[in-house]
């Protein structure tokens, strides 16, 4: 069976999605959010413009690649608002006591900075590979800034101009950048109408593409589900590429939820993605992780830039590994207020996705555009993400979760939907 059709549909989701989240800043949301609350969103550059004149080039008058041109950076509105739930960051801060351990780490890295780094990172590797168990080593793992950059690693290794990559839509509106980046043509299979993925319908988009790379979010952003052990393998020994599992919201999972960690010993083709920005609170800190076959992490290695994790980095990570338990500590009060939001958005008579992330997409709404800012013009930043009628909103602390429930009850209650 063709599945051609399908996934040209899949990747116009993927486009439609990229569509509604990047423009928002043209669309007069720092300027709205500015004017509620009487503050500049915008920097003044006038200063430093100054040595330029009035006949200094445009970005269009530049030689860019042409797959760039009308393009914007990626990235959700960053806006100084009361309550920001819209980047699925975990909101509870390390502790003083790890707050001190991170000081003392980046003091000591700070005498040895004339130095370079480690330059694969091999203490933290282990580290990370300790932490995740299963009997993996430091041979088994990579780290780089963010899972962004693992991600750009593999396709760097993995994809590039004549091969292609093949995810699910919808899912992480980055994935598509990635493979621009890397001239990687980019194609989507559609998730069901609930999210979950067709495991016979999955492996027959497999079959037919045949794909250098595979992407499977798990549990998937922007919509939380997660994918059956099954439907990975099954995708995997279908596969002629490699396969990555991105399981950068895992350790939100209800219980009983397995990782594809499980799957790693038999398949050398597989790759399950990880990252310490969301559970271990460590967005700041820039650390995402791969666990593979050593053959796999060593194609990274290949494509890696030198020295790419500075020696903070390397040091502060380790120390919050060094504190897991105590950096997720909070992850048992974000599941809860997840399920809590959850089942919130239900009773108001909201379609909600089954969530095994730290967030909620829930809809349908005709102008979803118009919540979002009904929202923000109260003080709360949710996202507009996913297929149209969506929104998505982080867990978070409960005097968030009722300051969101309060602006939304008031929202409706106005009949903005």
């Amino acid at each position: 069976m063709s599945t051609r059709p399908e996934l040209d549909e899949g990747a116009e989701a993927i486009q439609a999605e990229r569509e509604t989240a990047r423009p928002q800043r043209g669309e007069g949301q720092e300027r709205a959010v500015g004017h509620a609350q009487g503050i500049s969103t915008v920097p003044d550059t006038s200063a430093a413009q100054g040595a330029f004149s009035a006949q200094a080039p445009s970005l269009a008058d530049l030689p860019l690649r042409p797959e760039l041109v009308g393009e914007q950076p990626y990235g959700a509105p960053q806006l100084d608002v009361p309550y920001a739930l819209n980047v699925n960051e975990n909101p509870y801060p390390p502790s003083e006591k790890v707050v001190a351990e991170i000081a003392a780490a980046v003091a000591e890295a700070a005498r040895t900075m004339n130095r370079y780094p480690e330059r694969d990172a091999i203490a933290l590797r282990a580290d990370l590979a300790g932490y995740l168990g299963h009997g993996l080593t430091a041979d088994n793992v990579w780290a780089a800034n963010g899972s962004n950059e693992v991600m750009l690693h593999v396709l760097m290794a993995f994809g590039g101009p004549g091969r292609s990559v093949l995810s699910f839509a919808p899912t992480y509106s980055m994935c598509p950048e990635y493979a621009r980046d890397t001239h990687t043509a980019w194609t989507t299979f559609p998730r069901r109408e609930d999210f979950t993925l067709d495991p016979v319908a999955a492996v027959e988009a497999v079959e037919d593409q045949q794909p250098d790379v595979v992407l499977i979010a798990s549990p998937n952003n922007p919509t939380g589900t997660a994918v059956s052990l099954d439907a990975v393998a099954a995708i995997v020994d279908a596969a002629a590429g490699v396969v990555v599992v991105d399981e950068a919201y895992f350790e939100f999972a209800h219980a009983g939820t397995p990782s594809a960690l499980e799957l790693l010993p038999d398949r050398p083709r597989l790759a399950v993605s990880r990252t310490m920005s969301k559970a271990f609170a460590f967005a700041g800190g820039r650390l995402g992780y791969l666990a593979a076959a050593p053959p796999f992490v060593d194609a990274l290695r290949i494509v890696r830039l030198p020295y790419h994790l500075s020696a903070v980095t390397q040091a502060v990570a380790r120390v919050a590994l060094a504190n897991a338990d105590e950096m997720l500590a909070a992850v048992d009060r974000l599941r809860d207020a997840r399920d809590d939001l959850a089942s919130w958005l239900g009773a108001k008579g909201l379609e909600v996705a089954d969530s095994d992330a730290n967030f909620v997409l829930f809809g349908r709404f005709a102008d979803r555009q118009a919540v979002w800012q009904a929202l923000l013009d109260r003080g709360v930043l949710i996202r507009v993400v996913g297929p149209d009628g969506w929104l998505r909103v982080s867990a978070g602390t409960a005097e968030e979760m009722a300051a969101f429930k309060k602006a939304l009850d008031e929202v409706l209650e106005e009949g903005v939907r």
